[in-house]
């Protein structure tokens, strides 16, 4: 078991990596509720998030081609900046956010997914005043909700966050990727075991991706009961994403020396 004092630097990390990269996703979700042409964006063989290396940066060739054609169009542009932010290249993927924010200056869905790619690249204050501004009182949109929870998170203010992940759950119940922030909130805090409890409840919900599930084993990880973590990251998925899945987890777990001492620890437990 890592010592809390460790323990809490790295969920700090940890937590951060794991948001930041569901916000950058989040892009390509707006990108389907925004002015979509039929055929302007080019179309993918696969989901972006089960995509290696060379996959993003041929989607991400492909897509800028299109976007370089016409960066004023909102769908082409957001949907590049999804693609951007899952190859790692987040300052770049903020920058065509910004582009498209300019030429679509009252547009809700550009200015949520801008918000988003601003928190992506760490700036939170401009990132919450877009998503607020995209907000509306009277029709709250749960995903902002969300979103703005998680950034509250990363700026230490968890009791913020988790009244606005509970807010976007009295609109979405049981909505995973809501339970998800909501558990990796108690992980940035160290409750290790209340993160859990609602990780766990995530991935039992129908639409639970495998984002969610890596995100428990993560939590599981860190308790030090690695078999059972490796296991989590591995179900129900092809080999191809399996070994995915778990090579994020061992890069994770790595970044304090955790990798061994779980392992350590987990054949202690067997023994």
């Amino acid at each position: 078991m890592l010592k809390p004092g460790i323990r809490s630097n790295f969920s700090r990390r940890l937590f951060t990596a794991v948001c930041v990269a569901a916000i950058g996703i989040s892009l390509a979700g707006c990108a389907s509720k925004g002015k979509l042409t039929t055929g302007s964006i080019p179309s993918m063989n696969k989901p972006l998030e089960s995509m290696n290396a060379a996959e993003l940066h041929s989607a991400a060739e492909q897509v800028g081609r299109a976007y370089d054609r016409n960066p004023k169009d909102p769908a082409i542009g957001m949907h590049y900046a999804s693609v951007l932010t899952m190859g790692g290249r987040s300052s770049q993927a903020l920058a065509v956010m910004q582009q498209v924010a300019i030429h679509n200056p009252t547009d809700r869905t550009v200015l949520a997914a801008y918000g988003k790619a601003l928190a992506g690249g760490g700036q939170f204050d401009k990132a919450l005043d877009a998503i607020r501004r995209a907000q509306t009182p009277d029709r709250p949109d749960w995903q902002l909700l969300s979103a703005e929870g998680a950034i509250l998170d990363q700026m230490g203010d968890p009791a913020g966050a988790r009244n606005r992940y509970r807010k976007a759950l009295d609109i979405k119940p049981n909505e995973p990727s809501i339970l998800s922030n909501l558990g990796m909130s108690y992980l940035l805090q160290g409750d290790l075991r209340t993160a859990e409890t609602y990780l766990a409840s995530a991935v039992q919900q129908p639409g639970a991706d495998s984002r969610v599930r890596q995100n428990l084993a993560l939590v599981v990880g860190l308790q030090g009961r690695f078999g059972e973590a490796e296991k989590i990251a591995s179900a129900e998925l092809s080999p191809e994403q399996a070994q995915a899945n778990v090579t994020y987890l061992r890069s994770m777990l790595s970044q304090q020396n955790a990798w061994n001492k779980l392992k350590d620890n987990d054949r202690k437990n067997t023994n």
